[in-house]
């Protein structure tokens, strides 16, 4: 039986103009054979909001800095169960749209677990994710971006689907 660590998590869908998506190539740290792409995000300090978490971790990970505000509500929420780094995680997560003209991503706010399993970033058109045969978590991330993509303006947050 897999005793799994609970851990609360919020996520960004950050998308471009183009309607492109920012994914990081990462590996697991135990296992760095095992590549797969996911949004900007991680998991909540104590007593820290989703909101506040999406925001704190958008920062540290790309440099744009929002007002948690600024994402309004969560557009869509899952459950997950992973290993990383010989840790068996059940992850709560929100996810938040994020819309921006465009964005050069900055990582030199990567902390240490950061820098040693994240490889790459990319912007993504959910089309060419599917087409791609790369792991992509979460799996269910095309379907919800062409969901959401007639939904909201550049700078807005992202109504609930």
């Amino acid at each position: 039986m897999t005793v799994y660590t609970p851990r609360r998590a919020a996520r960004v869908l950050l998308v471009d103009a183009a309607g492109r998506v920012l994914l990081f190539e990462g590996f697991d740290p135990a296992r760095p054979g095992h590549r797969y792409w996911f949004t900007p995000g991680g998991g909540l300090d104590p007593s820290e909001s989703s909101a506040a978490g999406a925001a704190r971790e958008l920062a540290e990970e790309t440099g744009l800095r929002l007002d948690p505000a600024q994402l309004g509500d969560p557009v869509w929420a899952d459950a997950t169960e992973f290993s990383f780094d010989g840790t068996w995680y059940r992850q709560e997560q929100d996810f938040f749209l994020f819309r921006v003209d465009s964005w050069q991503v900055d990582t030199s706010g990567f902390n240490d677990v950061e820098r040693r399993s994240i490889a790459d970033h990319r912007w993504w058109v959910p089309d060419e994710l599917v087409a791609s045969g790369d792991r992509f978590y979460p799996p269910e991330l095309p379907a919800l971006l062409t969901r959401l993509g007639r939904s909201t303006a550049v700078g807005q947050g992202g109504a609930s689907c």
